[in-house]
């Protein structure tokens, strides 16, 4: 994939959520061409509008989910795991050749403090299994808060843990991670991401036990 990123399209699924709007955000302003997406396109544009008026410039566009990822290069996953394989499967059939970077997290409610893991082990797996090889799925940006995402003009203090099972598309990931300004770690293949998906729940403990706001992955050493 080219090094110019304004030749690269991202596309945000659930991007009008504050995980997906953070990291849209970021991208943008570091020279990707961003696609805000949404099951409405009349929400992803208006959460594209919002996004262009704090951020001072016409850098973002909304969309509805189909049209956003036929459109991308990448296509970045941040919906509630609930809404996990609808999204997926209204968006397969165009996803084919393209990388996935699967962000959703298992939890189940109320129990969010508690690891969940679902049938098939891990949402990226499940969304590989789904998808198929001609999907390049990449789990990444998992154990980072949205609250440390808001402004864009702040180096977020946390590694990014990425497991996939395609060494070229982490690392077309890993630039996404630097561009939202974190340091990517490649955390090995895709069963890896059992690990890495369920250490969320564990920071949500974390930040009620000592009474912080997104606590986050910091790896020593490296």
């Amino acid at each position: 994939m080219t090094e110019d990123r304004t030749l690269v399209t991202v596309a945000v699924l659930g991007g009008t959520g504050k995980e997906g709007s953070g990291l849209a955000a970021r991208w943008a302003l570091n020279g990707y061409h961003v696609i805000i997406g949404s099951r409405e396109a009349e929400k992803a544009q208006s959460r594209a509008q919002e996004l262009n008026e704090s951020l001072g410039g016409d850098y973002l566009v909304g969309m509805d989910n189909v049209s956003a990822t036929q459109e991308a290069h990448l296509v970045v996953l941040t919906v509630p795991y609930t809404a996990h394989r609808a999204t997926l499967e209204s968006v397969k059939e165009h996803l084919a050749g393209k990388i996935l970077v699967d962000v959703t997290v298992p939890l189940a409610p109320p129990k969010v403090r508690s690891v969940y893991i679902p049938e098939g082990k891990a949402a990226s797996l499940e969304a590989q299994e789904l998808l198929g090889d001609s999907v390049r799925v990449v789990a990444a940006f998992q154990n980072v808060s949205a609250e440390k995402l808001v402004d864009p003009a702040v180096t977020v203090d946390c590694d990014v843990l990425m497991a996939g099972d395609d060494p070229e598309a982490k690392a077309e990931v890993a630039k996404l991670v630097e561009a939202a300004s974190m340091r990517a770690i490649d955390a090995g293949l895709l069963v890896n991401a059992i690990a890495v998906e369920a250490l969320t729940p564990v920071l949500l403990y974390i930040n009620k036990k000592y009474g912080v706001h997104g606590s986050g992955i910091r790896i020593t050493g490296v």
